[in-house]
C-alpha cells in the first residue's frame, strides 16, 4: 500500500497528565513546564502527533485553569516539540466553571480541543469491590447549552472539536445537535472514551455498537482507562480507527509496570499499529487525516 495512502495512517495522541493522575500513583506524570516539554518530545520521537494538555500547578500538581501556567506548559512543549499538534482540554477540571473551562481554547486557539457530549457521573472506583473510591458526587456536567457554546468559541478560534464519548447518549447529543446549520462542520471527529467509572466500558459489542451508529465519513479514535487503553487500542488498530495513550488514561504499560512515561504507551501504540499492517501518522499527515481549521 502506497506510503502516501492517508487511510492507512495511525494517528497517535498523548494525553500526558489528565486532571485525575498524580505523582503518587507514578512520579512521571508531568507538572512542571519543563517536565510536559520533555515528555512530548520523547512522545513525538516515539510517534505521537498530538499532544493532549490539562496544565497542572507546578508546585502542588493540581489541574489549572490559569491562563500564565497553560501557557507557559504550551510554550515549553513547543520549544521541544515544535511541529507536535496541541489538543486542549475543556474540561480542565472538577471545579472549573463553563467559562474557565472554554477559555484556554479561546485564548490560545489550538488545532484541537476536546468537546464533552454529555453531562455524567464522573468518578473512580475499584472495579473488584463495586466501591467509590474517589469523587462519588462528582457530576459531570455538559448540558446542551454549554455543548453549543464550547461548540461556536472553538469554530471561532478555528479549533477542530475532538468529541469525546462516554457513552451512546452523547453520541446521540452530539448528532441532533449536528443538524443545526454551521455548529460543527463535516466531517466530524469523534473520541470514544471507555472505562470511566459513569461511561462505558470496553468491549468487541459497546466498540461496534458506536462505530455502526456515528457518520460514516466521521473519523475517530479511541482511549481506555487501565487496560481498556490497550484492548481499545488493539481494535483501533486492526479497524482503521486511531489511538491515544498516556498517563491521564493508565499509569502503566502493557506487562502491568509504572510506565516511565506516556511515551512508552505511544511506542507500544506505534507498535501496534505496525502489526496490523499500518503507519505511523505524522502531525502533518495528522491535519489532513482529521480534517483541521489550522494549516
Amino acid at each position: 500500500m502506497s506510503k502516501n495512502n492517508l487511510s492507512n495512517k495511525v494517528v497517535i495522541s498523548a494525553a500526558l497528565a489528565g486532571a485525575v493522575t498524580m505523582k503518587n500513583q507514578n512520579p512521571n506524570v508531568p507538572y512542571t513546564p519543563e517536565e510536559f516539554g520533555e515528555e512530548a518530545r520523547k512522545c513525538r520521537e516515539a510517534g505521537a502527533a498530538i499532544v493532549h494538555i490539562h496544565a497542572r500547578d507546578p508546585e502542588k500538581g493540581i489541574p489549572t485553569h490559569d491562563l500564565d501556567k497553560i501557557k507557559a506548559v504550551i510554550e515549553a512543549i513547543k520549544e521541544k516539540a515544535p511541529d507536535v499538534l496541541l489538543n486542549l482540554s475543556s474540561a480542565i477540571s472538577a471545579i472549573s466553571t463553563p467559562k474557565q473551562r472554554i477559555t484556554p481554547t479561546k485564548t490560545f486557539k489550538p488545532p484541537l480541543a476536546s468537546l464533552n457530549s454529555a453531562s455524567m457521573n464522573f468518578s473512580v472506583g475499584d472495579f473488584k469491590t463495586g466501591k467509590v473510591v474517589l469523587a462519588p458526587d462528582n457530576i459531570f456536567a455538559n448540558t446542551f447549552t454549554t455543548i453549543q457554546r464550547f461548540a461556536k468559541a472553538m469554530k471561532k478560534a478555528g479549533t477542530k472539536p475532538e468529541i469525546e464519548i462516554y457513552d451512546l447518549g452523547g453520541l446521540y447529543n452530539i448528532l441532533f445537535i449536528s443538524k443545526q446549520e454551521g455548529l460543527l462542520d463535516k466531517p466530524l471527529h469523534f473520541q470514544f472514551v471507555f472505562g470511566v467509572l459513569g461511561g462505558i466500558p470496553f468491549s468487541a459489542q459497546n466498540l461496534a455498537l458506536l462505530l455502526s451508529t456515528k457518520p460514516s465519513n466521521a473519523t475517530w479514535s479511541v482511549c481506555g482507562v487501565a487496560k481498556a487503553q490497550f484492548q481499545a487500542g488493539l481494535c483501533a488498530a486492526g479497524l482503521g480507527g486511531h489511538i491515544r495513550v498516556g498517563l491521564e488514561d493508565n499509569i502503566r504499560n502493557i506487562n502491568g509496570e509504572l510506565a516511565k512515561g506516556s511515551w512508552e504507551q505511544v511506542e507500544w501504540a506505534a507498535k501496534v499499529a505496525k502489526i496490523a499492517g499500518r503507519e505511523i501518522a505524522t502531525p502533518e499527515e495528522a491535519r489532513k487525516i482529521f480534517h483541521l481549521y489550522q494549516q
